[in-house]
């Protein structure tokens, strides 16, 4: 029990194994990191948006930021955007920004909010972002330095492309082995450990901590060890989605936003990327049947993408189970992405969930499996409080809706509402979110991001006793001066990637020519 952790085998791989050995290969390098992966197994990835941590995760790895732009077909991503949650009539749309309000006492800053621009939504008056979203622009100027931005940012991608790039360089760079084949069993230690994996036509692989990226299948943390699984799915419904890929023009605008549009039974996602649009509609089976849903599909898709015939469109049908694992560490185990868990994309948590748990297994590394039991038993209190907040935040989305389908109905049902959640809206009333609703460091959902969603949707203000203080007054002028000046400044998406390229396609000539 006292011997040394230096054999690190990671099972699976898409973005959950490749970020995961990428990351700890760079904080660790140590270590002796295997990533083994079924060569006849996809990945589920059908176009992914980040928070801003990616940046931070990218830089550590040492990618540099114009290499995945490039090579990730990426774009920037400034946030969501909300169309048709509150009651599906025109101009029923809020933002929810990656750059927080001023600082300040919120109260004061809805006061004076409320004096100063009243007919401006809550994210236009509260960040410079908002302007900066609403004309497609960048949010940052090319000659910056890589992950530097005039406003906080995460990305849009191609998930295939991205683990690519993540292999190429955790492989090429950072000394991670890779082998290709099937797990067909597992060698069991001391006290149900897990001591090696077994394969077909490979010799068996020892190690001493083992992390299960194998995706639903979870035959390590669940198969193994036995993890139960917790169903979430009495509070998020959702279930199913379809997905497409559509083509687009090379002069077309590039959103700084994920699109969230709501429908009948659940809502589209929208996200785009300089060479096509990620489009896909997601929905629960409960509630709306996989034909009705492909048509609502096609149906955005002939309003919102010009030139492109929705009959000759074929989405690919995905279907995840709603909920969590009891226990993410098990043993020597432990799960990392879909093998830990799934709620639905509506705020890109997956491969935020997937930093997390690598940087609280890197800033924690258990240097002896006499300490690793201690290590899980906190890993796992950490995580179970952040599904629980996740589950929480997600559903703020739907609880605050005014829609009259049968499913939003649902949705506001109150024994679907978690208990935490109904707690936080009775004391929102009087007071706005705050560090004291969410204590955590690394709180994947903010105060700042309760405060977005609540008054987006119309959320009644909480009273204020007496003006505005001219601070507050000053802080949202402010803002208004610094959107004025950023939209005179940031280039458009379309833009800047082009130029991007142009670059390329220059230096490659010169190099050709030498």
């Amino acid at each position: 029990m006292s011997s040394a952790v230096e054999q690190v085998v990671i099972v699976g791989g898409g973005t959950a194994g490749w970020l995961s050995a990428a990351l700890l290969a760079a904080r660790h390098p140590q270590l002796a990191i295997t990533l083994v992966e079924a060569p006849d197994i996809p990945t589920i990835g059908v176009g992914e948006g980040t928070w801003p941590t990616m940046r931070e995760t990218l830089a550590t790895i040492g990618i540099p930021e114009s290499e995945f732009l490039r090579e990730c077909d990426a774009s920037f991503k400034q946030g969501s955007r909300f169309d048709g949650w509150l009651d599906g009539r025109a101009g029923d749309s809020y933002l929810h920004p990656f750059t927080p309000p001023p600082s300040g006492d919120m109260r004061d800053l809805l006061a004076a909010w409320q004096a100063s621009v009243p007919d401006r939504c809550f994210a236009e008056a509260m960040t410079a972002q908002h302007a900066a979203s609403a004309r497609n622009l960048a949010p940052r100027q090319r000659a910056m330095p890589h992950y530097a931005g005039a406003l906080n940012y995460g990305y849009h991608l191609d998930a295939g492309k991205f683990a690519a790039l993540l292999a190429r360089h955790a492989v090429g760079r950072l000394g991670v082995r890779h082998v290709s084949a099937a797990v067909t069993g597992v060698v069991a230690g001391e006290g149900g450990d897990i001591a090696a994996l077994e394969f077909s036509g490979h010799e068996p692989l020892a190690g001493d901590l083992f992390i299960d990226c194998s995706g639903q299948a979870a035959i390590l943390i669940g198969g193994h060890c036995g993890a139960a699984w917790i169903d979430r799915s009495d509070v998020s419904f959702n279930d199913r989605a379809l997905a497409l890929q559509v083509p687009v023009a090379a002069d077309s605008a590039v959103a700084s936003q994920t699109n969230a549009t709501a429908h009948e039974a659940g809502w589209l996602w929208d996200i785009a990327l300089p060479s096509r649009r990620g489009i896909g509609c997601v929905y629960s089976s409960r509630h709306l049947s996989d034909d009705r849903a492909a048509q609502i599909l096609k149906d955005y898709v002939g309003a919102k993408v010009p030139g492109v015939d929705p009959a000759s469109l074929h989405p690919r049908k995905l279907a995840f189970a709603t909920g969590h694992r009891d226990r993410f560490w098990a043993g020597n185990c432990l799960a990392v992405g879909l093998s830990a868990g799934f709620i639905e994309p509506l705020e890109a948590s997956a491969i935020v969930l997937i930093e997390l748990s690598i940087k609280a297994l890197a800033d924690n590394f258990p240097q002896s499996r006499a300490a690793m039991d201690i290590h899980a038993e906190r890993f796992n209190d950490l995580f179970r409080y952040r599904w629980d907040r996740i589950v929480e935040f997600l559903k703020l989305h739907y609880v605050l809706s005014r829609r009259s389908e049968p499913y939003w109905l649902a949705q506001r049902a109150p024994e679907t509402i978690p208990a935490r959640l109904a707690e936080c809206l009775t004391l929102w009333r009087d007071q706005p979110p705050s560090t004291w609703d969410l204590p955590r460091v690394d709180e994947i959902f903010s105060a700042a991001s309760q405060q977005y969603v609540l008054y987006g949707m119309g959320f009644a203000l909480p009273a204020h006793a007496g003006n505005p203080s001219p601070a507050a007054l000053a802080k949202l002028a402010e803002v208004r001066d610094r959107s004025r000046a950023l939209a005179a400044a940031l280039p458009a998406n379309r833009d800047y990637f082009t130029a991007a390229a142009a670059q390329m396609r220059a230096a490659q000539g010169e190099l050709a020519s030498q």
